[in-house]
């Protein structure tokens, strides 16, 4: 399948519900984040195209008191997870307003799980050389 994403996404390493803002029931986790878009991963399978208020708990993010937002998304595709009991769910929003861009962007900057190589110092020959 053609990659049509105009964003890379954002792992991230925080522990965040998201919701059916109108109908109140937990959807899942957020797995990854763009400013346009979220995958999340859930217990159950949603029909793509379906259309969702999505309320998104917040971490703790600095400078920011909110503690949930609210955007309206639509699923993009919905697929099973390599653990079977779960599914990954993309959500393409269909709003976003500045101040969510910038929470969203902070959420990113704050919580990105980073893969890079720590940068240790350099050390001299070992010892057992």
């Amino acid at each position: 399948m053609k990659e049509r994403r105009k964003q890379e996404r954002k792992n991230l390493a925080a522990y965040t519900q998201v919701f059916d803002l109108y109908g109140g029931n937990l959807i899942g986790y957020l797995g990854d984040l763009t400013v346009s878009g979220a995958m999340v991963i859930s217990e159950k399978a949603i029909k793509p195209e379906t259309e969702i208020t999505l309320a998104i708990e917040l971490p703790e993010l600095p400078g920011i008191k909110s503690v949930r937002m609210g955007i309206p998304a639509r699923v993009a595709w919905c697929q099973q997870d390599l653990s079977p009991q779960f599914f990954n769910v993309g959500f393409e929003f269909k709003e976003v307003s500045p101040q969510q861009k910038g929470t969203i962007e902070s959420i990113i900057q704050n919580y990105e799980f980073r893969r890079d190589a720590p940068k240790y110092p350099a050390r001299g020959p070992s010892p057992l050389s």
